[in-house]
């Protein structure tokens, strides 16, 4: 089965093909999951002035750069083809998923809205996605090019902790069974992605910021802690009896730091740069992974998942899967390639929704791809 999937729910304008090959074993299903394409047209330079994302600016680069994107990914799959007699294209695929929340709204209705037309024009069944369902199964996706087989109902790996991380979102959810979520935790104010980001911008160091005081914060180097400036960030909610998180009080934090240190004369050097990165990075950190912990301690999970655009960082990734280790718990991170937004973790999501339950397929005058609608605030 090929899925073509579309992903415009912030500054990316993304389209993947994959192919799933299911095979039903004695006591179990297995599928076998190759990613054909993924591609990906970033609007970073374009919003980077700005300090952050502007909706309709995005919501025009997705109208500029859809159809390009549509037609590079096709050609990649290698799934673009023509009839002789008219030459009127055909699209060789089986399904069609699309974001349709959370994320923008104006950039979430160019996506839907092609996927829409192309599922109305082709005869093609179309499924909505969930952004944050995408980024759990982004942990199942392998280089493109590479084959992954994973038994996602494989009762051994559930109930299963998802951690999602990114520019908009903080939140524990847990996974009793494939489509059963349960949001036990999330953030009260900021995602940990914005925080990353403000600190940044605080800092003078560019945007997207997360990758950038990531960075900063592993050039950070002194010979005695008696040399450290900054000191010890706080760890908001680290205590509370909960699962929610609060990054507000930490960018303040920072922020007066900042503020603190040039009333006193001090300059804001590369290395003061580089050290309040270390700071703030690792008090971000440890939150995260302390409510972690006590989430999967408490549930008793069998396992643990990482995904959302913050989970590149390398300190996460790596604190995470020591947690893991230490309770004995099955551990899943996504391939760096698939931590951002992108249409490869959509389309998977979007085969296991449709498998699960399967859209009509009727004529091209009574199709489902009226079914579809934006949902810029959709939870789980």
């Amino acid at each position: 089965m090929k899925i073509l999937a579309i992903e415009t729910s912030c500054d990316e304008t993304a389209m993947a093909v994959i192919e799933v090959q299911s095979k039903k074993r004695r006591t179990k299903n297995e599928e076998k999951i190759k990613v054909l394409s993924n591609t990906i047209s970033s609007q970073v330079k374009l919003h980077a002035k700005y300090g952050g994302v502007v909706p309709n600016l995005a919501a025009r680069e997705h109208v500029k750069n859809i159809g390009y994107v549509f037609r590079l990914a096709l050609k990649e799959a290698g799934i673009w083809r023509h009839r002789i007699s008219d030459g009127h294209p055909m699209l060789k695929i089986d399904l069609i998923a699309v974001t349709r929340g959370p994320g923008l709204g104006p950039a979430l209705l160019v996506g839907i809205t092609f996927a829409k037309t192309l599922a109305w024009k082709y005869n093609k069944p179309i499924v909505g996605i969930n952004h944050l369902e995408g980024h759990i199964f982004s942990n199942f996706l392998k280089k493109i090019g590479r084959n992954s087989k994973f038994e996602i109902r494989n009762s051994k790996l559930f109930p299963i902790l998802n951690l999602i991380v990114s520019g908009g979102h903080t939140e524990l959810v847990l996974m009793k069974n494939h489509g059963k979520y349960e949001l036990i935790g999330e953030t009260l104010d900021d995602a940990v992605g914005e925080a990353f980001d403000k600190v940044a911008r605080l800092l003078s160091l560019g945007h997207p910021g997360g990758p950038i005081v990531a960075q900063r914060a592993t050039r950070f180097k002194v010979k005695s802690l008696k040399l450290k400036v900054v000191g010890k960030f706080p760890r908001p909610m680290e205590k509370s009896k909960d699962y929610n998180f609060s990054y507000s009080g930490l960018k303040t934090a920072v922020l007066y730091k900042i503020r603190d240190l040039k009333k006193e004369g001090i300059k804001i050097t590369d290395n003061i740069k580089n050290e309040i990165c270390y700071e703030f990075q690792k008090a971000a950190i440890d939150v995260l992974i302390q409510k972690t912990a006590k989430a999967a301690k408490e549930h008793e999970v069998k396992s643990i998942l990482l995904s959302g655009g913050v989970s590149a960082n390398a300190l996460l990734r790596l604190s995470l899967s020591k947690v893991a280790k230490e309770l004995s718990t099955n551990y899943f991170q996504p391939e760096l390639e698939y931590t951002g937004d992108n249409a490869a973790m959509i389309a998977l999501a979007g085969y296991f929704n449709y498998k699960k339950n399967p859209p009509s397929r009727k004529t091209s005058e009574d199709t489902d791809w009226k079914s579809v609608e934006m949902d810029a605030n959709l939870g789980f």
